[in-house]
């Protein structure tokens, strides 16, 4: 009995209609019921712990409060920001979210702070959602993606924070989307993820290597349009004040890991959480982060479009030392190239079980490494990495020319 079982894992086999249905619809419902009881419980701004409801949306709407109310750049005084923190949930022991993001965030930041905290609340992640899972229907079109993708746990992850992951993953899925038939938009769009300093190295890198001179235009005229109006804007003090807080951030927030070791799920914070010293992450990050770049620049030059996307995708993750759970939603939106790379050409082994643990791991993540240090997190998307990379090797031989020859005696 255990090799038919054995077999069917290695097939995927076991993942047939009915089932994938059944489980997505128990946590679709379950997302739902949780944020209806959330919101029903909730305090004004504050849920019932007291924490902020949406927890780092409360930067953010501060953020744009401050920037309204000509204060722009004290959005990256920590002091100042949780005083703000404070007023606008009305308790003075509201847990604090730090504001770490470059000065174009700050765009959307004040637009938002228009508007009241839940409201605004609401209708970003709705907004950005929408966008997201509108994508996953594109890049993957059956009747079933928009059930599955709704109700990935990544999605609950990110709501429950009120985070710009679903904005970053339409953004950068999107750009990766149109590359080859609209690279002037894919572009403007990918420029846009400016906000995302993180991800600084890989995406230059590959578009530069994609050779689409309108991409690289795109994305110049996007990034370089959001850079001057912040500054037209606000002037050089906000990005003044960004540059003086990067110290502070990179030594208690990254290094220090004042977010929480469990929710920092990259290869620098698995280290650190299992007691490394931060050389030692350092080192084991950039040795990941190397990794990672040279099979996007690969796959950017040698694998299929879809492949390619979730090798940068998955990429995007491993080269940083700070993307949290909520940032996995790059990892759903690999998971959709991915389906759709085996929908078209066949599944590998192996490959179908690996994803459905990966569409499923956000749910556990967290808590496991809270409770154990075990960085299951990490290991999830490094094997969708290694099955992006092998796909690319076996069906798009993408390495053909790069791994030298068997010697010959």
């Amino acid at each position: 009995m255990q090799m038919p079982m054995f077999e069917a894992i290695a097939t995927g086999s076991w993942l047939d209609r009915r089932r994938i249905a059944m489980v997505a619809r128990m946590s679709l419902a379950a997302t739902v019921l949780m944020f209806v009881a959330l919101f029903a419980t909730a305090h004004g701004t504050r849920d019932f712990l007291g924490r902020p409801l949406g927890t780092d949306f409360s930067n953010v709407w501060s953020a744009g409060y401050m920037a309204l109310h000509g204060h722009a750049a004290e959005a990256w005084d920590w002091g100042a920001q949780a005083a703000v923190q404070r007023a606008v949930h009305h308790d003075p022991h509201v847990p604090f979210y730090g504001w770490h993001y470059p000065p174009p965030f700050l765009l959307v930041a004040t637009l938002l702070a228009l508007l009241p905290y839940v409201a605004a609340l609401v209708l970003w992640q709705a907004v950005t959602l929408a966008a997201a899972l509108w994508l996953v229907t594109r890049i993957v079109p059956h009747r079933l993606t928009l059930l599955i993708a709704a109700a990935a746990p990544v999605v609950m992850v990110c709501l429950g924070h009120g985070h710009n992951g679903f904005l970053t993953a339409a953004l950068l899925g999107g750009g990766l989307f149109l590359l080859e038939r609209r690279p002037f938009a894919a572009g403007l769009l990918i420029g846009c993820l400016v906000y995302k300093p993180q991800f600084a190295v890989l995406l230059p890198l590959v578009l530069l290597a994609s050779g689409r001179r309108r991409a690289v235009a795109g994305a110049i005229l996007s990034a370089g349009a959001l850079v001057l109006a912040t500054y037209a804007i606000w002037g050089w003090p906000v990005w003044q004040a960004f540059l003086d807080s990067l110290p502070l951030t990179r030594s208690v927030v990254i290094e220090a890991g004042n977010t929480g070791w469990e929710k920092i799920q990259t290869a620098f914070g698995a280290v650190r959480a299992l007691g490394g010293s931060v050389a030692l992450a350092y080192a084991v990050q950039g040795a990941v982060t190397a990794i990672a770049l040279l099979a996007a620049l690969i796959a950017t030059l040698r694998a299929t479009p879809a492949v390619r996307n979730a090798v940068v995708l998955a990429a995007a993750l491993l080269s940083t030392p700070y993307a949290l759970d909520y940032d996995y939603t790059l990892a759903g939106m690999a998971i959709a190239f991915l389906v759709a790379d085996g929908r078209a050409r066949g599944f590998l082994r192996w490959e179908a079980s690996v994803l459905a643990i990966a569409w499923a791991m956000p749910l556990f993540a967290r808590s496991i490494a809270h409770l154990t240090l075990i960085p299951l997190g990490v290991m999830s998307l490094l094997a969708l990495f290694a099955v992006a990379v092998r796909r690319m090797a076996l069906l798009d031989h993408a390495f053909a020319g790069i791994t030298p020859s068997p010697s010959r005696r």
